[in-house]
């Protein structure tokens, strides 16, 4: 079955995953089974236990993250210094402007 224009992909948290594969190797029941009880195909299932195991540390980073969990750590960190630096600048200009005396 192809997608038209119109349908869009169904999409699973990271969670989903994880318990999704966990379950599996868990239980008794092969992977068709697994996949028919939570409603996804068993393709998607197997991928999802060959990303699980390549990576259990941190498995399925998402789109915009990055793998290791340090480099996704500094990059937030960076993003907040750049803000906080910003409203830094705003305030020193605001105190510019109302500390001076009126004519």
């Amino acid at each position: 079955m192809t997608q038209t224009g119109n349908e869009s992909r169904r999409q699973y948290s990271k969670e989903f995953k994880v318990d999704a594969v966990e379950l599996m190797m868990r239980s008794n029941k092969s992977i068709i089974e697994t996949a028919a009880s939570l409603g996804i195909r068993p393709d998607l299932l197997r991928r999802w236990k060959k990303e699980y195991s390549a990576s259990k540390a941190a498995p399925f980073p998402g789109s915009g993250h990055l793998k290791d969990p340090e480099e996704e750590r500094f990059r937030k960190l960076e993003h907040e210094l750049r803000i906080v630096t910003e409203e830094r600048e705003i305030l020193k200009k605001a105190l510019a402007v109302f500390s001076k005396t009126p004519f």
